[in-house]
C-alpha cells in the first residue's frame, strides 16, 4: 500500500551525464582530493553530482551546471598538469571565475602580471596570487594601469592583500625601488593605553596586518633585510608628512580612518615613478564622532580624474570563511532598514 505512493528512481537512460576523461590517474587522485573532498566542494557549490569511474568523471545535473562543473574540473586538472597544487580556495576561485578565455588577455607591458587564457597571475617570491572574483580581477588590472587606485569594500575581499602582492611583484621586477606600506594608527573602538618599548614597538601592533601580507610573499629573512635597508617601509600615516614618495609602490590601508587633512596630505606625497593604492571599508570608520572620513571625501572629489581608478567590492567578493560574507550581508541589511 505504501509502495505505490513512492516515486520510482530514474532509470540509467533518464540520467543525463557529461563524461570527462583524465589520462593521468595520479593527477586525477589529486583532482578528486582526499576522500573526494574536492569533488564534494564542486558538487555543493554547483548543485551537481560527480561520480568517478576509472579515469573518468561523470557529472550529472542540469545542462548549464554540468557544463560549468566540467569547465572547473578541466581548469583544475590543467593546474595540476602545470605542477601546482589545489586548495579549497583555488577551487572556490575557479567556481567564481570560470575557465573562460578572454580575447583581450594580454600581458601589461613587461610587468609581472601574467594573463594566461583570460587569467591573471601575480608572481611573488613565495607564491603566485590569483584573483578569485571578477571584481578582484578588475582591481588587479586597475593597479597596473593607474598611478593612483582606490580599493573600497568590506573586510575579507582581498583589497590590501592583492595590493601588497602587486607591490611585491613590481618591486621584484625592478619597476619600483621600494615598497611603502602605511595605515592610520587608530584604535578600533577600544583604548589600549600607552604601549611599552621604542617607537617601532609602539606602532608595530597597528601595522601587523601589513607584515602578515609581506611574509606571505617574501621569505622572512628577506623581509627583515629589506626593512633594515629601508627598501620596505612600514609606518603610520602620520610619518608620511613632508615626504615625497618617488619610484615607490605605496599602499595606504584602512584609509576610512584617515581624516580629510591626512588624506590630502598622503595623496600629495605621490612622486615621479610611483604608484599609490588606497584601500578602505566605509562601514568600519573608527574616527571620533563628528570627524569626517577622508576616504569618503576623496571618493566625491577624485571620481572624475583620469588615471585615478575606483574599484568596489561587495560581500560576494569575500574570500575568507563563507560565514564572513553572510555576516557582512546581515549588517548591511540591518543598516539599510
Amino acid at each position: 500500500m505504501g509502495i505505490s505512493a513512492l516515486t520510482p528512481p530514474p532509470s540509467p537512460e533518464d540520467v543525463v551525464a557529461t563524461r570527462l576523461e583524465f589520462p593521468d590517474n595520479r593527477l586525477l587522485i589529486d583532482l578528486c582530493g582526499e576522500f573526494d573532498r574536492n569533488l564534494a566542494q564542486i558538487e555543493q557549490a554547483l548543485g551537481v553530482q560527480i561520480v568517478r569511474r576509472g579515469n573518468q568523471l561523470e557529472v550529472m545535473g542540469e545542462q548549464g551546471t554540468r557544463d560549468r562543473a566540467a569547465e572547473v574540473l578541466h581548469a583544475l586538472y590543467a593546474r595540476l598538469e602545470a605542477g601546482r597544487e589545489i586548495t579549497p580556495g583555488d577551487i572556490d576561485g575557479e567556481i567564481r571565475m570560470g575557465a573562460e578565455e578572454s580575447a583581450d588577455a594580454a600581458e601589461t607591458g613587461d610587468q609581472m602580471e601574467l594573463f594566461q587564457g583570460g587569467r591573471v597571475e601575480i608572481k611573488t617570491r613565495k607564491k603566485t596570487v590569483e584573483p578569485r572574483t571578477e571584481a578582484q580581477k578588475a582591481y588587479v588590472r586597475a593597479l597596473f594601469e593607474n598611478e593612483l587606485a582606490f580599493g573600497i569594500g568590506p573586510a575579507g575581499t582581498g583589497k590590501t592583500y592583492i595590493a601588497v602582492a602587486v607591490g611585491v611583484s613590481m618591486f621584484l621586477g625592478g619597476h619600483v625601488d621600494k615598497i611603502i606600506l602605511s595605515r592610520p594608527a587608530v584604535e578600533a573602538g577600544e583604548r589600549l593605553g600607552f604601549l611599552p618599548g621604542d617607537m617601532k614597538d609602539k606602532v608595530d601592533p597597528y601595522m601587523q596586518p601589513l607584515y602578515d601580507a609581506l611574509n606571505d610573499f617574501l621569505p622572512g629573512k628577506q623581509v627583515a633585510k629589506l626593512i633594515e635597508d629601508k627598501r620596505i617601509e612600514i609606518a603610520p600615516l602620520a610619518f608620511m608628512r613632508g615626504r615625497t614618495l618617488s619610484n615607490a609602490f605605496v599602499v595606504l590601508d584602512e584609509a576610512q580612518n584617515a581624516t580629510t587633512m591626512q588624506m590630502k596630505m598622503f595623496l600629495t606625497r605621490l612622486g615621479e615613478g610611483s604608484r599609490m593604492v588606497i584601500t578602505g571599508d566605509r562601514s568600519q570608520v573608527d574616527l571620533p564622532r563628528g570627524v569626517q572620513s577622508g576616504l569618503r571625501e576623496a571618493e566625491s572629489l577624485l571620481g572624475g580624474i583620469d588615471k585615478i581608478s575606483f574599484s568596489y567590492f561587495t560581500a560576494k567578493d569575500v574570500v575568507r570563511h563563507p560565514l564572513v560574507a553572510r555576516i557582512i550581508e546581515a549588517y548591511e541589511k540591518a543598516e539599510a532598514t
